[in-house]
Formats: C-alpha cells, sequence, structure tokens
C-alpha cells in the first residue's frame, strides 16, 4: 500500500511540474522500493520503538529466557534478543530480518495471565516465525503487491496518454481493482504464515492443547481490553489481533485468521 502511494505521488508531482508523469511515477517507486529495504533491514529496531519495548537479559525474566533459550536451541536456532513490553493486554510478536537478528517480544500482560506450557506454545509460535523467515516472505509479498498495483497505474496512464489501445472502461476497473488485490494478497500471505506458526509450535512442543488454551485466552483479553501501546501498522506481527473488536470491517480485513479457523487447524494436528 505505501508503495501504491508513492507511486500516485510521483505521478501527481511529475504532471505538476509540466514534465513527462512516468518520471515522477518511476523516481517515487525507486523511493518507495527503498524505504521497503530500509525497514526490511531495520524493521527490530523500528517495531521495538513503536511498541515501547525494552530487551532483557536472563536476570530480568529467567522463566521468559528460559523458554526462549530452550526452543531456540531444540530448533538449532541461534539466540534471539528476548524484549517486554510494558502493556497489560496480553499478546507477542516476532520481529528481525533474519534468525541472527531476531527478536521475539512478550507483553507483560501475556506473562501474568498464561501458565508455563501456555507461554511456551506462544513462544514457540513466535521463534516459528523467525524459523520460517516469515519476515522476508512478508517483505517479498510486499514488494509483489507493489508490483501488481504499479503496473495497473502504468497501464492506466499509458491509457490516458493514447499510449495504448485499452479500453478506458477497462482500464478504470483495472485501477480499481489491482490495489484490492494487492491487499488481499498480502493479507492472505499474512494468515497462511499463522497458519503455519501454529502448527510448527504445535509439532515442536508436542502439546496443541497448551497453545490452543493459549489462543482462546488471547482471544478473549484482546476484545476485552484494546491495544494500549504500540502502532496499528505492527498489528499483523502479533500472535493475535490486537486491534479486533466489535468493528465489523476490521475483523473482515483482518491480517489473522479467524481464531475458530485457527483452533479447528490446530484440533487436527
Amino acid at each position: 500500500m505505501m508503495t501504491f502511494l508513492m507511486v500516485i505521488v510521483g505521478l501527481v508531482v511529475g504532471a505538476y511540474f509540466g514534465g513527462d508523469p512516468f518520471s515522477g511515477m518511476f523516481i517515487f517507486l525507486f523511493i518507495a522500493l527503498a524505504i521497503n529495504i530500509f525497514s526490511y533491514f531495520y524493521s527490530d529496531t523500528l517495531v521495538l520503538k513503536a511498541y515501547g519495548a525494552r530487551i532483557i537479559e536472563r536476570q530480568d525474566s529467567p522463566r521468559l529466557y528460559g523458554m526462549v533459550k530452550n526452543i531456540a536451541n531444540i530448533n538449532e536456532l541461534p539466540m534471539p534478543r528476548i524484549a517486554i513490553v510494558e502493556s497489560s493486554t496480553p499478546n507477542a510478536f516476532a520481529t528481525g530480518r533474519n534468525p541472527k537478528h531476531a527478536v521475539v517480544a512478550a507483553t507483560t500482560g501475556l506473562m501474568s495471565i498464561l501458565d508455563d506450557n501456555e507461554l511456551e506454545g506462544v513462544m514457540a509460535h513466535e521463534m516459528a516465525h523467525v524459523k520460517n523467515r516469515d519476515t522476508l516472505v512478508m517483505c517479498v509479498a510486499a514488494t509483489i503487491a507493489g508490483a501488481i498495483a504499479f503496473a495497473a497505474r502504468m497501464l492506466w496512464w499509458n491509457s490516458l496518454f493514447g499510449r495504448g489501445r485499452i479500453h478506458p472502461a477497462l482500464m478504470l476497473l483495472v485501477i480499481i481493482t489491482a490495489p484490492i488485490a494487492a491487499f488481499l494478497l498480502q493479507m492472505a500471505v499474512s494468515r497462511s504464515r499463522e497458519f503455519h506458526a501454529d502448527a510448527t509450535a504445535a509439532k515442536l512442543t508436542n502439546k496443541s492443547w497448551a497453545l490452543i488454551s493459549a489462543l482462546k485466552k488471547l482471544e478473549w483479553e484482546n476484545h476485552r481490553k484494546p491495544l494500549d501501546c504500540g502502532s496499528p501498522s505492527n498489528a499483523a506481527l502479533c500472535i493475535v489481533n490486537p486491534l479486533r473488536g466489535s468493528d465489523f470491517f476490521i475483523n473482515m480485513f483482518s491480517t489473522h485468521p479467524p481464531m475458530e479457523a485457527r483452533i479447528k487447524a490446530l484440533e487436527k494436528l
């Protein structure tokens, strides 16, 4: 979506200064790609700052640190940095461009309501994101989505400036549906990664029941308590959607699968 908006700005700037709109479009597309690359390499720093998370050592939370270290050892993964978010909303997330630069975080609310088996399941889910390199996967998905929107805009302006032979009505359909398709692509990829992380965590701990129990608690608590820190743009990182509530459209366009579907998938393992 950010890439698409930058392309639109480029078109407007190019046209405003009397030049070729495509020149402005390519310039701003390049800027958008540069921002995407920057975000990929510095995602951990950006996300931790957005949530006000602090990096901890073993002595700060022996329980959490020990669980993450055990999971990392079993998976033969580098020990990630561990962060705690001071928030009563129970949730967890993972970030970082690869396993060597990973960060897993938990809120204080999460640690206060889950027992050891449940907390282990949640942290195994987050470590599964690290193992599966989901940050890279989502970056690729965002790039493809941006390319879809970019291609649609190019076709549209080709038509307007008489460089194409496609009917304007068809072009209008493309320019409307392409951004939606790009968004749905990102949403579908995000949902699939959540299912995959759930399955990986359940197989790792051999306690799918514990993860199911944790997800039920988190779903209830995140409905009851709205997100009290962090950025809405980072909601897709969390194990459950922290922005969910009674809003029909938030649920409909969530980057997370419906909780009922996640639980049913875990029960089949």
